[in-house]
């Protein structure tokens, strides 16, 4: 569970600057003057953007740079990376990390950042917590999305032929 935190938290520094790079090409294409202009055409180009990026790596790769440095990969129930449509799936319903806190903002009407950063943090907090609940540990977009995090440190058993047996200690050729 702490890779899994520590790979969230580290893709939220890596994805500042496609965010960044993402909003700065928006500005210049729009016009944008002023940051509130056209505020919900970013969000939506934002939306896009990030899931574009996540849709190709864990789609391609089953990893995300975050991921592939914390040795994390994202499978579906055959043990492959999942196709473009079940990790679009998971990247809308991983949504729910942030809804519930941002709803309940919306809500209150809180609007200093300080308060607001304390809700956020508090609702992604609880539902990480909710893995624990399951005995295997997954969160609930997993579930929902028919894919697992695994260890990606732990290579794969080696697959052979049929009846081949494969030597489980290599002996080093004769000097």
């Amino acid at each position: 569970m702490a890779r899994r935190l520590a790979a969230f938290t580290y893709e939220g520094v890596l994805l500042f600057g496609v965010v960044w790079a993402a909003g700065l090409v928006y500005g210049i294409a729009t016009n944008q003057r002023h940051a509130l202009a056209g505020s919900a055409g970013l969000q939506v180009t934002l939306f896009v953007v990030l899931g574009a990026y996540f849709v190709y790596f864990w789609s391609r790769h089953g990893q995300t740079l975050a991921m592939r440095t914390w040795r994390l990969r994202l499978v579906g129930s055959d043990g492959a990376p999942p196709g473009p449509g079940r990790a679009c799936v998971r990247y809308l319903l991983a949504w729910l990390w942030f809804l519930p806190a941002l709803a309940t903002v919306a809500m209150s009407g809180l609007k200093g950042g300080g308060e607001v950063a304390a809700v956020v943090v508090a609702g992604v907090l609880a539902y990480a917590a909710l893995a624990r609940l399951r005995g295997d540990g997954q969160f609930l977009h997993d579930v929902v999305s028919g894919t697992r995090i695994i260890d990606a440190s732990v290579p794969p058993a080696p697959s052979s032929p049929a009846g081949v047996a494969t030597p489980s200690v290599s002996t080093p050729p004769p000097s």
